[in-house]
């Protein structure tokens, strides 16, 4: 009999890797060991920064992603309600914040901060160009690092 590994389609256990590998950077990122948290801030900062976008960028995106992520990225989404008008800093943290169930702005920025890198690394330069047109420039993201 075959092994259960065998048994289970290619495209899934390569989405897997890719999803493991996403979140093994963002762990990398926030100095963390634990990848359920850097799920919980991948999933949150996608989240906020698709409401932001305008509904053609938010796809364009979202084809970049690799197939599991890109189920995060969409999940709950309602391009009626998109894109969400500009924000204060304040305001677009709050979001994080709400998104992730984070302690407060502090831990919603590192976790902002660290999706940017990690989008900057993965992403085509254009569709990383649009996510961080829309990050509050308090951020600190939008110059090249």
């Amino acid at each position: 009999m075959d092994s259960d590994h065998e048994l289970r389609p290619a495209i899934i256990e390569r989405s897997a890797e890719q999803a493991n590998s996403w979140l093994k950077d963002i762990a990398t990122e926030l100095s963390v060991g634990d990848l359920q948290y850097a799920y919980r801030v991948l999933r949150a900062v996608l989240h906020v920064l698709r409401d932001r976008l305008a509904v053609a960028a938010a796809a364009r995106i979202g084809a970049q992603l690799p197939t599991l992520i890109r189920g995060i990225y969409y999940e709950s989404w309602d391009p009626s309600h998109t894109p969400m008008p500009p924000h204060t800093l304040d305001t677009f943290l709050e979001h994080v914040v709400s998104e992730g169930r984070f302690s407060g702005e502090a831990e919603a920025s590192i976790a902002t901060i660290a999706v940017a890198a990690v989008l900057r690394r993965r992403l085509t330069p254009e569709a990383t160009e649009a996510i961080l047109a829309i990050l509050p420039e308090q951020l600190g993201v939008r110059s090249d690092a």
